[in-house]
């Protein structure tokens, strides 16, 4: 019965971390193409999420949650854009560090991450009732 729940606790905690995991890069993907308001201002920043192994003594097990959120050092893009307000006095306008395509690969990847953990629960809970059914008869 310990294992039934210590399987859940822990796929949980994945899809908990996965789920936050997609909250930031859809934040990345919708600023994708936001430049800053004034040449001096920076544009968003790219965030990339980070996960902790954390020991669960309760259930003798690590268990994974999301960290911190880092910034991405990278360097912004800059397109040629003279009339747009914040271009600088060459006619640059700097847009987020954001590659779309990098942002769904990461995407796909922790929605299949998602969707792993949700088959360790249904499978987790499937064995649990034929334990049931196996003790009942």
């Amino acid at each position: 019965m310990n294992d039934f729940n210590t399987s859940l606790q822990i796929a949980a905690g994945g899809l908990n971390a996965q789920s936050a995991r997609m909250r930031v890069i859809a934040e990345n993907l919708a600023n994708a193409d936001s430049a800053a308001k004034s040449p001096e201002e920076e544009p968003y920043r790219r965030r990339i999420p980070t996960f902790n192994a954390v020991f669960d003594r309760e259930m003798d097990a690590y268990n994974v949650r999301m960290g911190r959120t880092v910034f991405d050092r990278t360097e912004f893009e800059t397109r040629y854009e003279p009339g747009h307000p914040a271009a600088d006095e060459r006619g640059y306008v700097r847009y987020p560090n954001i590659d779309p395509l990098i942002e769904l690969a990461d995407m796909r990847e922790a929605q299949r991450t998602y969707e792993a953990n949700l088959n360790v629960i249904s499978s987790t809970r499937a064995m649990f009732g034929q334990t049931l059914d196996i003790l009942r008869g």
